[in-house]
């Protein structure tokens, strides 16, 4: 490690004036991937600040019809919120396969979405939901939030606040992990509702999180995992690494999927 000055603010709007007054500075939520970005040196922050201390961003909440979860909010939160498990059991699920128990219970939902990793499952949902990810700025649809690996529309003194996850009539979501990180290698969610079918994929994209048109459209027709089940995956735009190859990952988006549909 290295020295740099540690801010803990007690509100939004003190953790935003810390990151005014120190351009690049980092904000800490869980920590899970920048404390170990600075341990190796891949990060080197003026100054942190921690956003654990600001209450008003931990919570779930169900209203007009969404899901509202705190950014600050752990994964272990969701996975043993009744609230989730009522109106959204898969999302539930999901969070409860996120990592190892210390890490669901360090890492946060904002983290996760802010940093949008390509292995990551939290995007998956909010991308398949049409969710909205709530800063201290604006509302942003989450068609327009992602936007490459390790990259969003987020600036660089804006702090996500919330979530908002619409109720579907359904909503699973299948991966493939890592056995040792319990990344995705693939992750697939597909959500129903009154507006139609929205199939998000993780782990496999070369740019990350992406949709998958051409199974939302074979399952708007029919909703079954018979009605995806000849779909042909484009590998050409999927990431090879030391974990699985291109046409691999194309496999296995099409075996998740009908896991998804069930």
């Amino acid at each position: 490690m290295y020295a740099f000055d540690y801010r803990r603010p007690h509100s939004l709007n003190e953790a935003d004036l810390a990151l005014k007054a120190h351009p690049g500075a980092k904000l800490l939520a869980g920590g899970q991937t920048l404390i170990p970005a600075m341990k190796l040196r891949l990060a080197e922050p003026g100054q942190v600040v921690d956003l654990g201390g600001i209450g008003d961003l931990k919570g779930i909440t169900q209203k007009d019809g969404a899901i509202r979860i705190g950014a600050m909010t752990t994964h272990a939160a969701v996975a043993e919120s009744t609230v989730v498990a009522a109106a959204l059991p898969g999302l539930a699920a999901l969070a409860a396969g996120i990592g190892d128990p210390h890490v669901r219970n360090r890492g946060t939902i904002g983290g996760s979405v802010a940093n949008n990793d390509p292995g990551a499952d939290y995007p998956a949902a909010v991308l398949a939901l049409g969710a909205t990810v709530h800063t201290s700025k604006r509302a942003i649809g989450a068609d327009q939030f992602f936007n490459g690996l390790f990259s969003t529309v987020l600036e660089e003194s804006e702090i996500i606040t919330h979530i908002d996850f619409p109720v579907a009539e359904r909503f699973a979501y299948a991966k493939f992990a890592n056995p040792a990180s319990r990344y995705a290698l693939v992750g697939v969610a597909v959500a129903k509702s009154k507006s139609g079918v929205r199939v998000a994929v993780t782990g496999a994209g070369a740019s990350g999180v992406y949709r998958l048109p051409q199974a939302e459209t074979a399952l708007a027709a029919s909703f079954s995992a018979k009605a995806v089940d000849g779909l042909k995956i484009d590998a050409s735009n999927l990431m090879s690494d030391i974990h699985a190859e291109a046409d691999y990952r194309a496999h296995l988006i099409g075996v998740m999927l009908r896991r998804a549909v069930g």
